[in-house]
């Protein structure tokens, strides 16, 4: 099972969070791209755009923080962090 986790952020507050589950035979990638959509739909968000260092920070650390610059729309909380908090076994 792949589970991703989905936070709003704002003044240090947690606003809303949900959780993903994914249990498909896909790519880590896909699975984390799917999850990050599942996670703005479900959240009425659009889709945030994937920065240099988002990327270097995701792979790092397991998680990333989207913060204005990766959405085109206005929005009104600090960021949306993503974190991966289970990995398939295999």
């Amino acid at each position: 099972m792949f589970r991703l986790w989905g936070k709003i952020w704002k003044d240090n507050h947690l606003l809303k969070d949900t959780v993903i589950c994914d249990d498909s035979e896909d790519t880590r990638t896909h699975k984390i791209f799917r999850g990050l959509e599942s996670i703005c739909y479900e959240m009425d968000l659009g889709n945030p755009i994937w920065l240099e260092s988002t990327v270097r920070h995701f792979k790092k650390h397991g998680k990333a923080r989207f913060y204005q610059d990766n959405f085109i729309e206005q929005i009104d909380f600090d960021y949306l962090e993503i974190q991966v908090i289970e990995e398939d076994d295999e």
